[in-house]
This record gives structure tokens, C-alpha cells and sequence, in this order.
């Protein structure tokens, strides 16, 4: 049962949930959009969309200008309290700067939101990807080497409801095609513990990411992408991998002695 076939509390405000559609209408390919573009993507009629808009203009979380509308700053208030609340950020950030000066390639960790995962750290060595990583940022589970890691910590039947969820889409030419290998290759992640990708989210790229492990299971992913000019996927696995297991290991020690969790 997906999230909009679930039946809804009585308490359930539908009117927020429209509302949190707007804002999520907007990504990295609609960055600015006219009312009939936002009533489609969030699934509302032109009149509804059109309130809701202009409340958060009203607001200070969209922009308005003429008939264009886009998201303005302040919604990253939205998130901020969450990853500011983070203590594990802190603890992470400088084992992942030993790691990125040692490797001279960017270090990420991530979170599973349903089917996407979600930048929480972020260390940057150079830029690698056209696509611009940041805390908050949001990319398919299924395309990357944290995600496959964050899938194959959940149980079978969570994995199983992910995927029903999941939409595959050709992000590149060696993209994964089907759910079948991808579970298999899940499945492989839970068997050796590492997850790899080669080029399957952006031509170019290559990653590599392990578990980060706390008291109640995996709870986040660390990896280190490196430009397939770079590096060999030969060279990712013997290379890098044991560096990244060593830093995630770190990290894990740390949080242990008391100081936090995701």
C-alpha cells in the first residue's frame, strides 16, 4: 500500500498535505513555473493551486513574478531545524575531512527518505557532477551507492513496498533497467556489506558507500565519488572502499561514546 492508498486519521489536515504538495511541485528541472505547471505536478485544480501559491508568496517561501512562480529561501527553514538538530553532522564532518584530504576526492552522507536519499553531510573536494550537491539535496535510491546501501538495511517487506514505489527511469546508459536486478543487486549490498555504482546517475561517476551503523540498526550511508577518469572500479573497491569502511567505523565509535544519532 503506497503513502496515498493509506487510509487517513481523523485528526489528518488535508489542507497541509496541499499545501507541502506545492512546495515539493518544485525540483531542480521546475525551478520556476507557471500556476497551471504547479496545479499539475501537485495534483490540485488551478484554483486550489492558485491559493495555495499565494499564500506562500504571501508567506515568503515562493516568488511571484508576473505569472511565474518559484521557491525563495526561506523554505529551507522548513528543513533546517531537522538537520541543525543533527549533532551527528558534527561528529561526522571531521572524520569526513580526514577522509577527503587523504583520498583528494568528496565525501557525502546521506538518509533514506522513501525512495529518495537525502544530503545531511557534505564534504567537497572538486566538482565532479553537473548536478550540484548540498545538504538537503535529494537524489533516486535506486541510481546511487548510498541509496542501494540505505535499501538493503530495510527489511524484506519495507524493501519490497520501496520498490513497488520506485519509478526506474535512464538516468544514463548504464542505468539499471529493471527492479529484478536491482533487488538482486540489493541483495548483493546485504551479502558484502558496500555498495558501487558505475556511472548509472551521471556519465562519469563513479561512488562507493558503506553503512553507518548505530544501537538501532544502519541509520545513514557514507560514501566517496570519484570521476571514472580517475579511477577504475578496480581501483574504487581496493583503493578507496577500505578508507571509507575506516572512516564510517569512526564515526560509528564516536557515536557509541555517547555523543548522538541521525
Amino acid at each position: 500500500m503506497s503513502p496515498d492508498d493509506a487510509p487517513r486519521s481523523q485528526v489528518f489536515v488535508q489542507s497541509l498535505e496541499r499545501g507541502l504538495a506545492v512546495i515539493r511541485a518544485f525540483d531542480d528541472e521546475h525551478r520556476e513555473m507557471r500556476l497551471t505547471e504547479v496545479a499539475e505536478r501537485a495534483d490540485l485544480t488551478r484554483a486550489a493551486a492558485r491559493r495555495f501559491l499565494l499564500t506562500l508568496v504571501e508567506l515568503g517561501y515562493v516568488r511571484q513574478d508576473g505569472d511565474r512562480f518559484s521557491l525563495r529561501p526561506r523554505v529551507l527553514d522548513l528543513g533546517y531545524s531537522y538537520l541543525a538538530g543533527l549533532s551527528f553532522q558534527e561528529i561526522a564532518q571531521p572524520h569526513m575531512e580526514s577522509l577527503v584530504r587523504e583520498v583528494e576526492e568528496s565525501s557525502s552522507i546521506s538518509v533514506l527518505d522513501d525512495t529518495e536519499i537525502i544530503y545531511v553531510v557534505r564534504v567537497p573536494t572538486r566538482r565532479i557532477m553537473t548536478i550540484t550537491l548540498a545538504v538537503g539535496t535529494r537524489l533516486p535510491a535506486y541510481a546511487t551507492s548510498m541509496g542501494r546501501v540505505l535499501l538493503a538495511a530495510l527489511s524484506d517487506e519495507e524493501l519490497d513496498a520501496r520498490l513497488r514505489r520506485i519509478t526506474l527511469r535512464k538516468l544514463t546508459p548504464h542505468t539499471i533497467g529493471s527492479k529484478k536486478e536491482l533487488r538482486a543487486r540489493i541483495e548483493r549490498v546485504r551479502a558484502q556489506g558496500f555498495a558501487m555504482v558505475d556511472q548509472e546517475l551521471e556519465e562519469g561517476l563513479r561512488s562507493a558507500a558503506v553503512p553507518i551503523v548505530d544501537a538501532d540498526g544502519t541509520t545513514a550511508a557514507l560514501n566517496v565519488s570519484v570521476h571514472a577518469s580517475r579511477a577504475g572500479m578496480s581501483d574504487l573497491r581496493n583503493r578507496f572502499l577500505p578508507k571509507v569502511l575506516t572512516t564510517a567505523k569512526a564515526i560509528e565509535a564516536e557515536v557509541r561514546r555517547g555523543a548522538g544519532g541521525v
